[in-house]
């Protein structure tokens, strides 16, 4: 449809959409750079990063328990005596300032030969672990990524919203110069021009409030990206790229074995599987080889009597193997171990209930898709036929054959169809990205 937009108006536009217009002539964001820098940047990405990262590093010293405990001690101690005698005979003796020096060292070696195998589960344990940390990464950056498109279309919905305001501030503009020049030639009512007026008006605070929405819905974007809130000087496209063949016989066939929520409920199952061996292993005796090597040396300046050394040394090397046989703990390791059985029975019910509902998500989402995907190609039509209303009633006021109610109406119809029409292309999109993330396909 042609416009017609009065040096007013264009002034107007100017003004109010400066900031709209600065972001045009500056770089495109686009989708795959908005995912990259949430993928680096993002808070959340981040935090799941840090505790797998502690997750795979304890796992890297996880062999580190099957080689035996080394420890040494070692000292040293001066000491000064100062011992005065006096015996029943009459006997005197004056001992004092003896100087005495010790020295002392051990090292002891203890090797855990067998513990019912729990070095083995605490092993494995830790590897689960350590791959629960890599699919919980995983986990958030689909959901990061399912978030960031929703946030970067919602832009675009936004700037689409927007181009259909400023057609509806043309066709508010083209009224109220109809209606001047009506009433200016007796041909038509104040009434028609003031109308015009107060529509042509509402239809620049709306463009206002457009443009602001669009600068927090960019906020909002930023939040996701990690960059700061007021780096809004770019520019998103105008069109929403939409998948229309989308088969749900292929997403339930894929979902179970890509959805990262069961894969990571698995691997929690997996873990309690191995917690429980560890609880296990503590009903059978740890074998221990234990080694030790312990050397001491007293020196002094003088002896105290006739019995007593001035230099004595001694080094003694020993080892052996000991057993720790549990025999009665107050049943300790029996509750541990069904604590961690129940454990095992909760996550199996969990992992169902998580399975449980991500096919009820599978189902709505893909019936939201559909629907979304008829609503459109209804609202498509629908929009053709109320610019082509517009066209006639527009026409029909030119030429003085119709009211500016008529006219009114039919802008309000094609008001509400741009609406819809948006609407749908965006919701279509969230449909089509939950399907998605839900198939754990946002990062194929």
């Amino acid at each position: 449809m042609k416009k017609y937009i009065s040096g007013i108006g264009l002034l107007f536009i100017f003004l109010a959409g400066s900031t709209l217009r600065a972001s045009a002539q500056q770089k495109i964001l686009t989708l795959e750079q908005a995912i990259d820098l949430a993928l680096k940047n993002n808070f959340n990405i981040r935090l799941a990063r840090n505790t797998a990262e502690l997750s795979a590093n304890d796992y890297a010293y996880a062999n580190f328990a099957f080689v035996p405990r080394l420890n040494a001690t070692a000292g040293t101690t001066w000491n000064n005596t100062a011992t005065k005698q006096e015996f029943v005979n009459g006997t005197k003796r004056d001992t004092s300032g003896i100087k005495g020096n010790n020295i002392s060292a051990n090292a002891t070696l203890s090797w855990t030969l067998f513990d019912g195998l729990k070095m083995f589960a605490t092993r494995d344990k830790l590897a689960a672990i350590k791959d629960l940390g890599e699919l919980a990464i995983k986990d958030q950056i689909q959901n990061s990524i399912a978030t960031v498109i929703n946030g970067y279309y919602n832009i675009v919905q936004q700037k689409q919203q927007l181009i259909a305001v400023r057609e509806q501030l043309s066709i508010s503009e083209e009224r109220v110069k109809l209606s001047d020049a009506k009433f200016s030639t007796g041909l038509g009512p104040k009434t028609d021009l003031l109308q015009s007026k107060v529509d042509y008006n509402a239809q620049k605070a709306l463009l206002l409030r457009q443009i602001t929405l669009i600068e927090q819905s960019k906020a909002l974007l930023n939040q996701l990206m990690a960059v700061p809130a007021g780096a809004t000087g770019y520019d998103v496209p105008d069109s929403i790229p939409l998948n229309t063949g989308m088969s749900f016989v292929t997403l339930q066939q894929n979902v179970a074995n890509n959805n990262t929520a069961i894969k990571v409920q698995q691997q929690n199952i997996n873990i309690s599987a191995l917690t429980i061996k560890e609880r296990r292993a503590d009903y059978f005796p740890v074998v221990t080889f234990n080694s030790g090597y312990n050397y001491n040396r007293n020196t002094s300046n003088a002896a105290s009597n006739a019995f007593s050394p001035r230099f004595n040394r001694n080094g003694v090397f020993n080892y052996g193997l000991t057993a720790a046989i549990p025999i009665f703990n107050g049943f300790n390791v029996k509750r541990q171990v069904k604590n961690a059985r129940i454990d095992f029975d909760y996550q199996s019910l969990t992992l169902d209930n998580v399975k449980s509902q991500v096919d009820l998500s599978l189902n709505n989402a893909f019936k939201d898709y559909e629907y979304y995907k008829k609503a459109l190609e209804l609202e498509e039509e629908n929009n053709q036929l109320a610019e082509e209303n517009m066209m006639v009633a527009l026409e029909r006021f030119k030429q003085g054959v119709s009211t500016t109610i008529e006219v009114k109406q039919a802008q309000q119809s094609l008001e509400d169809s741009n609406y819809r029409l948006i609407q749908a292309r965006y919701n279509t999109k969230l449909a089509e990205t939950e399907l998605q993330r839900l198939n754990g396909s946002l990062l194929q």
